[in-house]
């Protein structure tokens, strides 16, 4: 009897290369997080400059200041 693995692939099944990307992006929303709360606390960035460097959003910078609640 052959082994299911000679049939059924990780990397070709849709729920697993979904289950991945989903990990990623996680990751990468995380450290994007990560990197602008670190400009805006400890450098001390405008939003401008922070989602700039950061690659982001304006919007995502202003949104993770209010949560963080520092001032401009």
């Amino acid at each position: 009897m052959q082994s299911i693995s000679t049939f059924f692939k990780e990397e070709k099944d849709f729920l697993y290369r979904k289950g991945k990307e989903l990990g990623e992006q996680t990751g990468r929303a995380k450290k994007a997080r990560a990197v602008v709360e670190n400009l805006l606390t400890k450098a001390g960035f405008s939003d401008e400059n922070a989602a700039e460097i950061a690659e982001v959003s304006l919007e995502f910078v202003q949104q993770i200041r209010a949560e963080l609640g520092t001032k401009k």
